[in-house]
C-alpha cells in the first residue's frame, strides 16, 4: 500500500450556525487539544480552506465560539453553517511518542502476532469518552479493533504496518474461539 501524501490541513473543528447577532460561530470541537485553539492566528474554513484571522477563541458547554475577521454578522456567519474548521499542518501540536494523528494510519496493513494479514485500516473511530477503534477492512470481512496497549503490539508508521493481538472476541468464528 502506498502511503497517502500528507494533508496540508488538519480539521480542528464544524461550524454547527451562527451565535449571536455579530458573527460569531458555533463549532463542534474535532481536536484532542481545544486548550490551544485561542493561540491560533489563523483557520481555514470550508472546501477551498480560505484563511480567516482568528480575532477570539472560547471554549462554552463542549463547543468553541470563533470569532473571525471579515464575518461580522449574522448573515455572514450563516454562510459558513457546515463548515470544516481547520489549521495548516505546521500549526499543529507536535505529538508525543506513540501518538499518531488518524491520516497517518488509515492504510497501514494489520496483521495478527502469529503473522496472519487482517487487512487495513480504513478508518478510526473516535468514541466518547472511550479509546478510538480501527476500523479494518480485509478476507475476513470488517473487523473493529480497539486501540489499546492490549491489543496494539507494534504500530509503525515508516513501515506501514500495525501488528495486533487478538483478545477473545474480536473475531467472530471458531478459529476465534479456539485462541480463548
Amino acid at each position: 500500500m502506498l502511503k497517502q501524501p500528507e494533508p496540508s490541513y488538519l480539521t480542528v473543528g464544524r461550524v454547527v450556525r451562527p451565535h449571536g447577532v455579530r458573527g460569531e460561530l458555533r463549532a463542534e470541537i474535532l481536536t484532542d487539544s481545544p486548550e490551544r485553539l485561542p493561540q491560533l492566528p489563523r483557520v481555514y474554513l470550508g472546501r477551498r480552506q480560505t484563511p480567516y484571522k482568528v480575532q477570539s477563541v472560547r471554549l462554552h458547554k463542549g463547543l468553541m465560539l470563533l470569532q473571525l475577521e471579515g464575518v461580522a454578522d449574522r448573515d455572514a456567519a450563516e454562510t459558513l453553517r457546515g463548515a470544516l474548521v481547520q489549521i495548516a499542518v505546521q500549526d499543529a501540536l507536535p505529538l508525543d511518542e506513540g501518538e499518531y494523528y488518524e491520516y497517518q494510519v488509515v492504510g497501514i496493513e494489520v496483521e495478527t502476532e502469529e503473522g496472519e494479514p487482517l487487512g487495513e485500516i480504513v478508518e478510526v473511530l473516535n468514541l466518547p469518552e472511550a479509546n478510538d477503534v480501527f476500523v479494518v477492512a480485509g478476507e475476513r470481512g470488517e473487523v473493529l479493533l480497539p486501540a489499546t496497549q492490549e491489543v496494539v503490539v507494534d504500530l509503525d508508521l515508516e513501515a506501514r504496518r500495525l501488528v495486533v493481538h487478538l483478545l477473545p472476541g474480536l473475531l467472530d468464528d471458531e478459529e476465534d474461539q479456539e485462541r480463548a
